[in-house]
């Protein structure tokens, strides 16, 4: 049976206790901020105006992320591969879902608002020290955030050698591209894809 309304889903799961429910908060205080100014590593999920939805990670030195002010956050857009699908759509919708991890800390740090993108020089400025400097800010206006707790890090052993993987066991990146595109060209091995990737930091 697929589930279509909020009121069926209460039948299967009962209300969540005081401490989740109240836990959402409209600004930053002490342990969000604190948490941000550790964290190296983000998700962020934006969607377009036709609903379609894309998660993109984001990562930088541990506080990448600046703080404005309690309800502002500044992400700068560091070099990729120039498909800006994160900017696109928050060009075109104005709204962004975070996910924010430290390293070695199970709990995780959501963050929900909405959402510019600026090539203001006032706020390019907060990365001016940056190995490569941005062309565009993020600007990130919170309405919610919240911590989550620690249960899904914990089943996964995220940071944990349990599910480790090696990576000559593993196919490199340009190996699987040149499979799903049916690519005919010689692929970088991964030690000079790495090399490739360290030079466009």
């Amino acid at each position: 049976m697929i589930i279509l309304d909020s009121n069926h889903l209460r039948e299967l799961y009962s209300w969540p206790a005081e401490i989740p429910q109240n836990k959402v908060m409209s600004k930053l205080e002490q342990h969000g901020k604190n948490f941000l100014s550790h964290s190296p590593f983000m998700l962020m999920s934006t969607y377009d105006t036709s609903g379609k939805v894309d998660t993109s990670p984001r990562g930088g030195e541990p506080g990448f992320v600046k703080i404005l002010d309690d309800q502002t956050l500044l992400l700068p857009d560091a070099h990729g591969n120039n498909r800006v699908d994160s900017l696109i759509n928050i060009v075109e919708t104005g709204r962004v879902g975070c996910l924010f991890l430290i390293p070695g800390i199970d709990e995780t740090l959501r963050l929900n608002g909405s959402a510019v993108v600026t090539n203001d020089e006032s706020y390019l400025s907060y990365f001016q020290d940056l190995p490569k400097a941005p062309k565009t800010v993020v600007k990130i206006t919170i309405e919610e955030v919240f911590l989550h707790c620690a249960k899904a890090l914990m089943r996964s052993k995220l940071w944990g050698p349990e599910y480790r993987l090696e990576r000559p066991g593993f196919p490199t990146l340009g190996q699987m591209l040149k499979d799903q595109l049916s690519l005919t060209a010689t692929m970088p091995s991964q030690e000079e894809m790495v090399e490739i990737f360290k030079k466009e930091l």
